[in-house]
């Protein structure tokens, strides 16, 4: 179906993403042609008694979709309209028009610091052991997934995901914020490498 419409398909196992690809002057003729393959595919779902959730991103540089601003085409469905999301999740990493991974930095930081909190204030009531295993389970391991994405990615961004493994290690080793060893800790007890370091094997 996706091939009559000359539309790319990528599955997963419970995910379907449907990718077109243009220049900025031929944006309207190519949402027709997705519109038209989502409407073939609603309609068969719709026979097999499934229900489908669209989601509609329009991806480019920063340049071209300022330039598509509120003008940006939208996706007819059947009776719904879909209008272009400032962002989309796509196997738990989200995903900006602009492709960067500020929004999804920001969220993996901001949920890491919200288990590190609680976790430092029963630290006393851990052994190093149980403390090393929950800081891994809600923070080490969010910091971890997906991370060849951050290959190449700007120091502003790396940074971010610095400080949620310093702070990390600081409620493991039940340190604070400037005492010395910091460093030694991390790469020599927890065997994690700094974020810029190697962004695809980081020891976990």
């Amino acid at each position: 179906m996706t091939n009559r419409h000359n539309v790319y398909l990528h599955s997963y196992a419970d995910d379907s993403q449907l990718y077109v690809h243009c220049q900025r002057r031929y944006t309207a003729s190519t949402i027709a042609r997705l519109g038209h393959c989502v409407n073939d595919i609603c309609h068969w779902m719709a026979a097999n008694r499934l229900q489908m959730k669209t989601e509609l991103l329009w991806a480019g540089s920063k340049h071209n979709i300022s330039l598509l601003g509120s003008h940006a085409p939208i996706l007819h469905l059947c009776s719904d309209t879909v209008t272009a999301s400032d962002h989309v999740r796509v196997l738990g990493v989200t995903l900006s028009p602009d492709l960067s991974l500020e929004k999804h930095v920001s969220k993996t930081c901001s949920a890491s610091f919200h288990w590190l909190r609680p976790l430092r204030r029963v630290r006393k009531s851990l052994d190093d052991g149980s403390a090393a295993t929950l800081v891994h389970a809600f923070v080490s391991s969010r910091v971890d997934y997906c991370n060849a994405l951050y290959a190449g990615a700007p120091k502003t961004v790396t940074d971010k995901l610095q400080r949620v493994l310093n702070a990390a290690t600081r409620v493991v080793s039940d340190t604070r914020k400037f005492d010395h060893g910091l460093t030694t800790l991390l790469h020599n007890e927890l065997h994690w490498l700094d974020v810029p370091e190697s962004p695809i094997n980081w020891a976990s």
